[in-house]
């Protein structure tokens, strides 16, 4: 059975489709296979694994608010190989609005993730948007576990307690199996005492793991999504490479 992860933060610019990305193509690199599932309209993950989502005829939209697409059904194969995605489009934004009238709207995805989707892969990843809207709830119900991508800024950490309080919430009333991986602290900076003091504060956000890993702002990070690929496949001997098979160990071990 494979591992569903969300990957949330309702703080935009924090990492969370850089992660969503390059953790899968690491997690590929050690032997898995992943499905990347974008569940933000803005479509960011999609494009980053090289699927034109201007000749899609469905997205994640259409499983959500209509019985008779599946899942399986939108899948489409990324540039890397044992490296789907779910992909998005606008759309999702609509779809979201929909689901506030459905019955059982917090469980669209999980109906719809069903084990002859599940099993088919070691790891699905679930890229979230940066709300804590209907579309989070989705996926915090349909996975096993979150990752907490945290910006090592002041700011950023304010955010974090409201997730978490949502985590708890979803865990008390509709998903008591979910629980924090871990939280990955991004865009850090060594060389400065600000960034060496929000990681320590991460530390002393509860009883929550933080991941040995921290990802850097490495310019490579942004090149590689402009082909369509992971940062393993397009500059596997990066630095970034090599922090993301570090996370990728720490999640197999994890999850």
């Amino acid at each position: 059975m494979g591992k569903v992860i969300a990957i949330a933060n309702q703080k935009g610019g924090v990492g969370k489709t850089t992660c969503a990305i390059n953790l899968g193509g690491a997690l590929v690199e050690l032997g898995a296979k992943v499905l990347c599932l974008d569940l933000d309209p803005q479509a960011n993950l999609s494009v980053g694994l090289g699927i034109d989502i201007t000749k899609l005829e469905r997205s994640i939209a259409d499983v959500l608010v209509d019985d008779d697409v599946s899942l399986a059904s939108i899948v489409r194969s990324s540039k890397t190989e044992r490296l789907d995605c779910a992909p998005a489009t606008i759309d999702l934004s609509a779809a979201e609005v929909e689901l506030f009238t459905a019955i059982g709207r917090e469980m669209a995805l999980k109906d719809k993730l069903g084990e002859e989707v599940i099993q088919r892969y070691d790891f699905v990843l679930i890229d979230c948007p940066p709300t804590l809207g209907l579309l989070t709830v989705n996926a915090l119900v349909a996975a096993q576990g979150v990752i907490i991508p945290v910006q090592t800024q002041y700011y950023a950490l304010k955010g974090v307690a409201a997730l978490l309080k949502m985590v708890r919430t979803v865990q008390a009333r509709l998903n008591p199996d979910l629980r924090v991986v871990g939280i990955l602290p991004t865009f850090y900076d060594s060389r400065t005492i600000l960034g060496r003091e929000m990681l320590d504060s991460l530390k002393d956000l509860g009883d929550h793991n933080v991941f040995h890993t921290v990802i850097r702002q490495w310019i490579k990070l942004g090149e590689a999504p402009t082909a369509g690929v992971p940062i393993t496949k397009y500059d596997a001997r990066s630095d970034a490479a090599k922090s993301f098979l570090e996370l990728a160990r720490e999640v197999t071990a994890l999850a």
